[in-house]
């Protein structure tokens, strides 16, 4: 009976592949890739000729037997394009049906772009909620953020460059002007974390073109701490507001105290619903 090695691979600097990893990739009897030819050039960096055979999401199923059956002859390595497979890229239903079939799952651990970008946000690390791909659509954002809105734990997402600014947008719009990092390009060249709050990280992706996948990193709910108002629930209170005929200034004043937003940015919104 064979084991199935999970082997994480870099994510974009190849000094950060382990010794022990290439060690398994060249002992194993087979690698399943996501992409055969991505992983072909990480195995010819590194003088590797062990066969391969691909596994990604749309042939996930259907390739299960095939690798199940190369198990029962010997170890099989599992790799995803970049970091540790089954976060977020095929492998939880292989690993699932290796251990029901009797045979061993280890791994063999590495780079994770996730954990990588905590590290380094310098938010808190203690008890984090990862949660992949933000969904595409604002309303299933909106969604999601409602059920994790009130958490205390600081919050990882993914995201592509084509849609972080407006996933940007909903975070703040529904969560409030939290603390955050983004971060892109991770361990490559042009690697870059830019902190700060929301409204400040968002602005500066506005100026500068939004390049490389994203890992979002926000800090939670704080125990005992009002939570900041989201825009909609400032809009419904600047509405009524408004009736009673006082000046801007003095609403944008006792609005910033009630919702945690600054004045400026509560007078800006008073103008837009005028």
């Amino acid at each position: 009976m064979g084991t199935l090695y999970l082997v994480a691979t870099p994510i974009g600097n190849l000094e950060d592949m382990s010794p022990r990893a290439v060690r398994i990739l060249r002992e194993a009897k087979l690698i399943a890739a996501e992409d055969t030819r991505h992983t072909r050039q990480l195995l010819t960096h590194f003088d590797l000729h062990t066969p391969l055979t691909s596994y990604y999401e749309h042939n996930k199923l259907t390739k299960q037997e095939t690798i199940l059956t190369a198990l029962a002859q010997g170890d099989v390595a599992l790799v995803s394009d970049a970091g540790t497979p089954a976060i977020n890229d095929p492998g939880y239903e292989l690993v699932k049906a290796a251990l029901e079939a009797g045979h061993r799952v280890s791994p063999v651990p590495g780079p994770s772009a996730p954990i990588a970008a905590l590290a380094a946000s310098g938010l808190p690390t203690d008890a984090f909620l990862y949660l992949g791909y933000l969904p595409r659509k604002t309303s299933e954002r909106k969604s999601l953020f409602e059920q994790v809105g009130q958490h205390p734990y600081t919050l990882i997402f993914l995201e592509s460059p084509h849609r972080v600014l407006d996933s940007l947008t909903d975070l703040e719009a529904f969560l409030g002007d939290r603390e955050m990092a983004a971060a892109r390009e991770l361990t490559k060249v042009y690697e870059q974390f830019v902190r700060g709050r929301i409204s400040q990280v968002r602005a500066y992706f506005a100026e500068n073109e939004p390049r490389g996948e994203f890992v979002l990193i926000l800090s939670g709910q704080k125990t005992g701490e009002p939570a900041q108002w989201t825009e909609p629930d400032l809009v419904k209170a600047i509405q009524p507001a408004l009736k009673t005929g006082k000046p801007a200034k003095e609403l944008a004043a006792e609005l910033a105290r009630q919702s945690g937003w600054s004045k400026r940015d509560v007078y800006a919104l008073i103008n837009q619903v005028k």
